[in-house]
């Protein structure tokens, strides 16, 4: 806290406000594009702290790992309540879950391992290269693809699953953008894959934002409220005002062309990529 006793009340003032723009921003988002958070949280949160690194005095060095760490933790509240919203209609297959469940495990505790080694402009430029490839699938119409009737025996639905969960817990996703193409390309329903999609993101997110904790514990320099590499006070902010906007996004879905907004959103999280890949090639 002595590296707060400096700041007004107004420059922490600023910092809870961005925060809760982000949450309206992105549980908006989710409510009207159907995306995850992660997507927009981890360069949002970077932003922000990026912007106030100087005025509150903490390094950037780490700051990816705390924005990626923060992301799966705001994940599992409302992950939790997206299940069992799924849960109640009978949407989430927990067949299904069981089979991608071990790999995805195995992939979040190794990805965990991995980030611990990673420096932040190598974890950056991992994110900016797996949301520019995932905004690429966002834009095609990938429920038309056919790969069969049902998922593939084992060890293939499990090597999917450990992939699943290290691109994920690597970039900070629940793994919805992953998983959902992956299920309905085997003949899942749609309905069924986004369910069965809202309970692995519990699998992923809860391992994966303790180990950001356990592999952050005992650094300096990184934003104040750090609880490892997860960010309570962000939590606190994004969590109610995600929650809050989601409604406000799926009112607004039933009123316009989500497809075509879908496109435009990942044109911007292509542009958001290229400008992540511009600034590490600066620095």
């Amino acid at each position: 806290m002595d590296a707060l006793s400096h700041l007004s009340g107004f420059d922490l003032l600023l910092l809870i406000l961005g925060l809760l723009a982000l949450g309206c921003f992105s549980g908006f988002l989710a409510g009207l594009l159907g995306v995850g958070g992660g997507i927009v949280l981890v360069p949002g949160l970077n932003w922000i702290f990026e912007s106030v690194s100087e005025t509150f005095g903490f390094s950037t060095e780490d700051l990816m790992h705390v924005c990626v760490g923060t992301s799966l933790a705001i994940i599992i509240p409302t992950g939790l309540s997206s299940a069992m919203a799924h849960h109640k209609r009978g949407a989430v297959d927990m067949g299904i879950v069981k089979q991608l469940g071990a790999g995805i495990v195995i992939g979040v505790v190794g990805a965990t391992l991995v980030a611990n080694d990673l420096s932040g402009s190598a974890l950056k430029m991992i994110f900016a290269t797996a949301i520019f490839f995932l905004s690429l699938l966002m834009m095609m119409d990938h429920q038309k693809w056919k790969l069969g009737d049902q998922l593939p025996k084992q060890p293939a639905t499990s090597l999917a699953g450990f992939v699943i969960g290290v691109l994920s817990a690597l970039i900070g996703i629940g793994g919805a953008t992953l998983s959902v193409p992956y299920m309905s390309m085997y003949g899942t329903p749609i309905h069924r894959a986004v369910g069965s999609a809202s309970a692995m993101g519990l699998v992923i997110s809860i391992p994966a934002a303790l180990g950001f904790i356990v592999i952050g514990a005992g650094k300096e320099g990184l934003p104040p409220f750090s609880l490892g590499y997860v960010n309570v006070l962000a939590w606190l902010c994004v969590i109610p005002a995600s929650i809050l906007m989601a409604p406000v996004g799926v009112r607004v879905a039933h009123k316009v062309s989500v497809k075509r907004l879908k496109r435009f959103f990942a044109v911007f999280m292509i542009i958001v990529a290229l400008n992540m890949w511009r600034k590490i090639m600066m620095t």
